[in-house]
């Protein structure tokens, strides 16, 4: 990967242990689009999850649908009563009749594993053969039929969002073999009555992609188009019974944060979040900052300080940094040769930050000390390349 150097010398260079330890700015820093900086230290991280013992085997923090033992998670979409559907060797089956079935519990944006195959004696032809579908939120349908050697409408075959898009390609195995989908959706966004993002969803059927990050029309339904439709911000899951002996096994689900943005526009939402995080964590460095210093570690707090304003505009710290910076300098400036070049790491690294908070507009250039450090270090030899 191409990389452009950002900062002089030393800190261009910075090791993993100095950015492990916040000693330099480093990364663009936080904007009205991102609350962190570029490798941020500073940012939390993700939780841990242990993965599945084999692929399609669900995660640590997944919420598990089916294990081929219990009906439990699920209900009639009709009334709430017990799943009236059958297990049948270690799968649950469509029973006909029986009605559309619901998971008890709702879920939102999220990560769906779940397996099916149609019968392994073909009945009927186009929508007639192992008919079914998966509604996420109850709302969106991914369909679910052989489509192994049986022609039917494009929008309407297996791996095709109904009624709006077909797959990619059709990647159906034969009657009476498992298959599997890998979903990850989000929901629209909306602000008020207003849509600001449609929903999307992306699709691996058997391990190849069959939906790639579709935008929904509007919500599913039969021989029509429809417009969106504000809902909660969590339904449950539903499989449909369309009176053929589909099954359904190993199906787990993981919710999923949401994500910012308008991709469809290229532009960005400016949402409240942001701006809370960020102060948030500037309030968290400055404490640290105040930590250091009170330890009597000057450099390391006035460098924290550095850190904090990158996060949240304040007229107080940056006064405060542009003094102790001030101060800094006067005390390099005392110093002999070679107590200059014992420091020189040091010293290319204030004069990195302090390049870093005039690029981009967060000290003035005309009150941070920049330009009287960059000077005193060249004259002392401290920017020479070896």
């Amino acid at each position: 990967m191409k990389t452009a150097a950002r900062f002089p010398l030393a800190l261009a260079a910075c090791s993993a242990a100095a950015l492990s330890a916040g000693a330099a700015l480093y990364g663009d820093p936080p904007d009205e689009r991102h609350a962190w900086a570029v490798h941020d230290m500073n940012r939390p991280r993700p939780a841990v999850a242990t993965p599945g013992a084999a692929l399609g085997q669900p995660p640590s923090d997944a919420v598990i649908l089916l294990d081929g033992k219990s009906l439990d998670a699920w209900e009639s979409d009709k009334d709430g009563s017990p799943c009236a559907w059958k297990l049948v060797d270690g799968a649950m089956e469509v029973v006909k009749g029986k009605g559309q079935i619901r998971t008890k519990q709702s879920f939102g944006d999220c990560q769906l594993h779940i397996e099916w195959r149609t019968p392994d004696v073909v009945e009927g032809s186009s929508q007639g053969r192992g008919n079914s579908g998966v509604f996420l939120m109850g709302t969106y349908e991914l369909q679910v039929l052989d489509c192994f050697e049986n022609d039917t409408y494009p929008d309407g075959q297996a791996g095709s969002i109904y009624a709006e898009n077909p797959p990619l390609v059709n990647v159906c195995r034969k009657p009476g073999e498992w298959q599997a989908y890998d979903v990850v959706f989000h929901q629209p966004r909306w602000e008020g009555d207003t849509m600001v993002r449609p929903g999307s969803i992306t699709v691996f059927q058997n391990g190849v992609l069959v939906q790639d990050h579709w935008l929904f029309e509007g919500t599913s339904t039969h021989r029509k188009r429809t417009l969106p439709r504000k809902h909660e911000a969590k339904l449950p899951l539903k499989l449909q019974d369309h009176g053929n002996p589909t099954r359904f096994r190993n199906a787990w689900i993981r919710e999923i944060p949401d994500y910012e943005g308008d991709f469809t526009t290229g532009a960005y939402r400016k949402p409240a979040a942001i701006v809370a995080q960020r102060k948030a964590t500037a309030a968290k460095v400055r404490g640290e900052a105040e930590k250091i210093l009170a330890g009597g570690d000057k450099l390391g707090g006035m460098q924290k300080l550095f850190e904090a304003a990158t996060y949240e505009a304040d007229a107080a710290v940056q006064a405060r940094i542009v003094s102790m910076a001030g101060a800094y300098v006067d005390e390099i400036r005392a110093l002999d040769a070679a107590k200059t070049e014992a420091r020189k790491g040091e010293i290319t690294g204030v004069l990195g930050d302090l390049d870093y908070l005039v690029k981009f507009g967060i000290v003035p250039a005309a009150e941070a000390p920049k330009g009287a450090l960059q000077k005193l270090a060249a004259e002392r030899g401290l920017l020479k390349k070896k």
